[in-house]
């Protein structure tokens, strides 16, 4: 017997908005018993930039969770709190790696009730930190779209959430879209599948379009230097202060450090539904398919190879990450195209669409991520040479973890070793095109402009290894091992 199709409801998804929460998140949870919380969130940026919040945090009652009562409050409540306690970890000179039981108590019977770990995650920072501008106008629209927190208070920071949460929205859509393909495809109907994968294309194309408007107001350089500082989790976070993690104090005395990686868009539940929707499957980085395989023969893993892909569910919020292994059961699209690729051409035509616009998405982000991490982590680098460490000394975060020279001898480079980790990616995207023109396409690889002349250019292969540059990124420590990612991985 097939496993039924899954039904949203019953994982929370919107039909419309998809992993958006289909009432809008609270500006403020409305028991003044939490109004302590609500100051301290009206007030993040100047207490973070008067170095004063660890202060407040600390003279900070313990307040308890019964008075959270519908999902939104709980969701308000946990956005708050992991807000403050990122501020807390990374708002002084030096890391704190302990997070008082004002904070942790609270967060973590919150965190047990969405199930979602302690740590600032994709969830808290974009899914749940919105609101529109005017009420009657869609959230899938970048322009009518503000955020509800920022640790730093610019419009910069709060373009970059926003950007995502457009995303969310557009692409909402999508999942009822091809969960009825799917339901056709058990049919044998042929005629619908290749419309929704038509239209699938077509939106993927408008998600594209939002994600290039990055740049329009989230300047690269206050991004690499300012924000990301926030953002970052406590995992592989040893250079930059966290040797041993970060310990959540409930006041019980029994506390232990914990490593959690930060928000990335790899926790995007939406991006890892288009490649499990479309069959689409990622090998650790640097491993190769292997025709001869017969999980790669024919695409039926059901679970990622990858572990930092299989890692990011454990950031996404509970009904979400169940939802996306339903459908990885029943997930059928790819099988029933390549079933039918020799006698109906549209079919095949519209999912190779499909695979070239998510393709093409990658490409997108792969741009965004060499500008906003990868030229700011060398610039970053060359600046450092030039100045004494006397300027720097008494500070510690990422930043100045970025600078520490010893990083030339960590294997696995970060700035380096982000763009193949992303690049893989993109180009496994293509693998299960089913039209030869397509997968020649879509394997394509890019030339290299130049031949170590002068006048002529350099090799760009010799240019990434020549001199590895580690960073640290808001999901940890990029390097070329499979269970860690950086900013953004889509």
């Amino acid at each position: 017997m097939r496993p039924p199709i899954p039904v949203l409801s019953e994982y929370g998804i919107s039909p419309k908005h998809g992993f958006l929460p289909d009432v809008l998140p609270l500006t403020r949870l409305p028991d003044p018993y939490y109004n302590k919380w609500e100051s301290i969130g009206a007030n993040l940026q100047n207490l973070i930039l008067s170095k004063r919040l660890r202060g407040v945090i600390d003279r900070l009652p313990v307040l308890s969770t019964v008075g959270l009562e519908h999902d939104a409050e709980w969701r308000r409540a946990y956005m708050l709190l992991t807000f403050f306690a990122h501020g807390y970890i990374w708002g002084g000179d030096t890391p704190c790696d302990r997070v008082p039981p004002s904070i942790s108590a609270p967060l973590l019977d919150i965190c047990e009730h969405l199930e979602i770990p302690p740590v600032s995650t994709y969830a808290a920072s974009v899914l749940w930190n919105f609101k529109p501008l005017f009420v009657d106008e869609e959230i899938d629209d970048l322009d009518n779209l503000a955020t509800l927190l920022t640790f730093t208070g610019s419009l910069d920071e709060s373009w970059f959430y926003l950007v995502s949460v457009a995303i969310e929205a557009r692409g909402g859509p999508i999942i009822p879209l091809m969960l009825t393909a799917v339901a056709a495809a058990r049919q044998g109907d042929s005629a619908t599948v290749t419309r929704c994968l038509r239209a699938f294309a077509e939106r993927l194309d408008d998600l594209g379009e939002l994600l290039r408007r990055m740049h329009e107001s989230c300047d690269p350089g206050f991004f690499y230097r300012r924000i990301r500082t926030f953002l970052a989790g406590s995992k592989n976070m040893a250079e930059a202060g966290l040797p041993h993690g970060v310990m959540y104090d409930d006041g019980s005395g029994k506390s232990e450090y914990v490593q959690y990686s930060g928000p990335s868009n790899a926790q995007s539940s939406l991006i890892q539904f288009f490649d499990i929707i479309l069959g689409v499957e990622h090998r650790p980085t640097g491993e190769k398919a292997d025709p001869t395989s017969e999980s790669e023969r024919e695409g039926r893993s059901r679970t990622p190879k990858h572990n930092f892909i299989r890692d990011m569910r454990r950031y996404m919020p509970g009904p979400h990450a169940r939802f996306l292994n339903d459908v990885g059961v029943i997930a059928n699209i790819r099988e029933f195209v390549e079933s039918r690729a020799a006698s109906d051409r549209p079919l095949s035509i519209a999912y190779d669409a499909c695979l070239a616009m998510l393709r093409a998405f990658r490409d997108i982000h792969i741009a965004i991520v060499t500008r906003y991490i990868v030229l700011p982590s060398r610039e970053n680098r060359a600046r450092s040479r030039s100045r004494s460490p006397e300027v720097v000394r008494n500070r510690v975060n990422l930043a100045t973890a970025s600078k520490n020279e010893t990083h030339k001898k960590v294997k696995g480079t970060g700035g380096t070793a982000l763009i193949p980790f992303l690049k893989q990616a993109r180009d496994e995207t293509g693998e299960p095109s089913v039209e030869t023109w397509a997968r020649k396409f879509m394997s394509r690889q890019t030339k290299v402009s130049g031949q170590n002349d002068f006048f002529l250019g350099k090799d760009e292969k010799s240019d990434m290894i020549d001199e590895p540059v580690i960073e640290h990124g808001l999901a940890g420590t990029w390097t070329m091992n499979e269970e860690y990612g950086g900013i953004c991985h889509y």
